[in-house]
């Protein structure tokens, strides 16, 4: 069966309808240049008409969210390149680190900081102060031999590696030494000869062995009443050497190989005592560039001259440079000391004797210059103590010091 639309009841005239495309012709080629704002556009818009009437209407159009064109993408995305590269610029060259340097309270994870520790003092010779390179060496006892200085004893050995040498009359005008030693070892010492009294004060201070061979009966007593440690050659032959190149007295000698064994035979295995104050080398300009002490004749009086180069002063006796006998090396003790003390003579009038208790003047050369001060001992087992013109300690350079005895202020002169 056939249905068919009933026919539209008709109330007036009939409007056409309005064509999409023509809403579309009417709306202006451009949206408003104002973006994110809701803009009123008038548009004609052909409305119902008949044949002879038209209308208008106004249309309200709210734009869609702007949009970033391709040339401001390109922009941003250039700027952004820029501030990049900029920034790698600044970093590279004002804060990055330079290489191989780590920053402040920092370090690699990979890396373990490692504590700064203050560098060990290496340890110091209680005799003269020289640094050791073996801390056992200041351990070791102290031992001091007398040296003969007669012309027929010259040159002599070991006097080179004597820490403290102690220089003073035995007898008839002739000098003679003590040699103190307790870091070196030389293994030929000599001629070793006689003890007399004041050389015992000298030693005891040190709580060391004395080498020699025999001595005057005050000192063969003497050793006994003070406690010395002896190592006389009378009782220990086997230790001592009489040699062939030269004639009785002047033959004997020894060596640390023979003393060591001696020392430890006898249990003087340690030496307890006080060692003279030191300091480091500070040279001067000279003012004392050569010194003469009048100990004794010409013949045994000694010459010192400043070396600049060793800081050392180099000593002749009788004219000569006073050399070690096997390495032919010039004597060159670091410090020169004249005490100046009383001078006296045993009744025969050929024994000496020495005040070395009490105080005196005294003279201290060292650096190239000479200090004044005053030396002090309480008694014959005590060290000496020096100080200077203020009474403060005198502290010596560390190495060999020389301490000669003289009678008067004028036996001491130097000049520059």
């Amino acid at each position: 069966m056939d249905f068919k639309q009933p026919p539209r009841r008709s109330f007036g005239p009939a409007k056409p309808a309005i064509k999409p495309a023509a809403i579309t012709d009417a709306i202006p080629n451009e949206l408003p240049k104002k973006i994110g704002e809701t803009t009123v556009a008038t548009v004609t818009v052909p409305a119902a008409t008949d044949d002879a009437s038209t209308a208008k209407e106004d249309l309200r159009i709210t734009p869609a969210a702007p949009r970033t064109s391709k040339k401001k993408k390109l922009i941003i995305v250039v700027a952004a390149i820029l501030v990049v590269v900029a920034g790698a610029i600044l970093y590279w060259f004002a804060l990055k680190p330079p290489k191989n340097v780590l920053p402040t309270n920092s370090a690699p994870a990979n890396v373990i900081q490692k504590k700064k520790v203050a560098p060990t003092p290496r340890p110091t010779s209680p005799l003269t102060g020289v640094e050791l390179t073996n801390a056992d060496l200041s351990n070791r006892p102290v031992t001091g031999v007398m040296i003969e200085n007669s012309p027929e004893a010259r040159p002599q050995s070991g006097l080179l590696e004597a820490g403290i040498v102690y220089e003073a009359i035995a007898e008839g005008g002739i000098t003679r030494f003590l040699a103190v030693y307790q870091d070196t070892k030389p293994s030929y010492i000599g001629p070793v000869r006689s003890a007399r009294p004041y050389y015992l004060d000298f030693i005891a201070p040190y709580d060391a062995g004395y080498a020699h061979v025999g001595g005057s009966p005050q000192a063969l007593s003497d050793i006994n009443a003070l406690g010395i440690k002896d190592l006389d050659q009378f009782y220990n032959g086997n230790y001592y050497t009489r040699v062939t190149e030269r004639y009785a007295p002047h033959n004997v000698y020894t060596g640390f190989d023979k003393l060591d064994a001696l020392n430890k035979i006898k249990g003087y295995a340690t030496s307890k005592f006080a060692g003279f104050v030191r300091k480091p080398d500070i040279p001067q300009t000279p003012t004392a560039r050569i010194v003469d002490l009048s100990i004794s004749a010409p013949l045994y009086s000694p010459r010192f001259e400043y070396d600049a180069i060793s800081n050392t002063y180099k000593r002749s006796q009788g004219g000569e440079p006073h050399i070690d006998a096997k390495s032919k090396i010039q004597l060159a003790p670091k410090v020169v000391i004249a005490l100046i003390t009383d001078k006296s003579y045993d009744p025969d009038g050929y024994h000496t004797d020495y005040k070395t208790s009490g105080s005196g003047k005294m003279y201290v050369f060292q650096d190239g210059i000479v200090s004044e001060g005053t030396w002090q001992k309480t008694d014959r087992k005590s060290q000496y103590v020096f100080t200077d013109k203020n009474s403060l300690p005198m502290k010596l350079n560390a190495g060999q010091t020389w301490i000669s005895l003289v009678t008067n202020q004028s036996d001491v002169t130097y000049k520059p």
